[in-house]
């Protein structure tokens, strides 16, 4: 599935291509699945141009979840593109082996959510146990995980969420949940973590205990002068020790992988048009 152009999803097209050859350092991992990341709605409109430039026709997919070409060894990455296809070349150093006990293409739904997840609730926001903590945006991909490691981490968790995604966040492990659309709930909370685009960011900051953190993967979030709360905004970066900490949680069954469909590959340009739309929840597995 490649990008020729930057615009709506119609850029989007399945293309017969020859096999990559793997480079020195690099193995041929077979695609068992990849999942959809409203990010790379982003990517295909333009807007991370200047921060991740690529060269058209690029082959989308940063979550790859597969086999190892000879071998057969199950394996998940968070890779800068390619996973959309039958075949990758990946950098051997950056494949962690999959978790067991759920279907391979799932795991797919890793990497680039949970990775953000994890480094939001634990490197950015030092979640600990008896915190509250605030999911704002929950219903989503990240959202299911920061829920599901700050519960891990101790903390009390109230979330916000469409009505639609209240059962299923609250069966991820959150206290509450709140319907994002009466507003955030007054608090307030040690930690807020927020996952979706804010309008005036400031106004997260009276949600936030005095020494609290915001930490935001969307908008930065300004602190008014005098205030003690602590901001934080961040981009995800690729960490095979973290990725790897996230496969030990699924396999212990702390972590679940809410996988709310799995598709063909040759849907990812409705899969866009139902993101934009707001259809979507939870993670989108596409299939080669």
């Amino acid at each position: 599935m490649r990008m020729h152009a930057y615009g709506d999803a119609g850029v989007l097209r399945l293309d017969e291509v020859r096999a990559p050859v793997p480079r020195d350092g690099e193995v041929l991992v077979r695609v068992a699945g990849t999942s959809f990341n409203p990010s790379e709605i982003g990517l295909r409109n333009g807007w991370l141009r200047g921060v991740f430039d690529v060269s058209l026709p690029y082959t989308v997919g940063w979550d790859l979840a597969g086999t190892v070409v000879g071998t057969g060894e199950p394996v998940v990455a968070r890779v800068d593109g390619g996973a959309a296809a039958g075949l990758v070349a990946v950098e051997a150093g950056r494949l962690v082996r999959a978790p067991g006990g759920v279907p391979l293409a799932h795991a797919a739904a890793l990497p680039v959510a949970g990775l953000t997840a994890w480094q939001a609730v634990f490197e950015h926001a030092r979640v600990a146990a008896g915190m509250s903590v605030l999911v704002n945006g929950a219903g989503g991909g990240i959202g299911g995980f920061a829920v599901q490691l700050a519960r891990h981490a101790g903390a009390v968790v109230t979330a916000t969420a469409s009505p639609r995604s209240e059962a299923v966040v609250r069966a991820l492990g959150a206290h509450e949940v709140h319907d994002y659309r009466l507003g955030l709930p007054p608090g307030p909370f040690d930690v807020v973590v927020n996952l979706v685009p804010l309008e005036t960011p400031t106004d997260l900051v009276r949600h936030v205990r005095p020494a609290g953190t915001v930490v935001s993967v969307t908008t930065p979030v300004a602190v008014p002068p005098g205030s003690d709360v602590r901001s934080v905004h961040f981009v995800m970066r690729d960490d095979t020790a973290h990725l790897a900490s996230l496969v030990a949680l699924v396999d212990a069954g702390v972590v679940r992988l809410d996988i709310a469909a799995q598709r063909p590959l040759a849907d990812l340009p409705a899969v866009h048009r139902d993101a934009e739309a707001g259809l979507l929840r939870g993670k989108t597995v596409l299939t080669p």
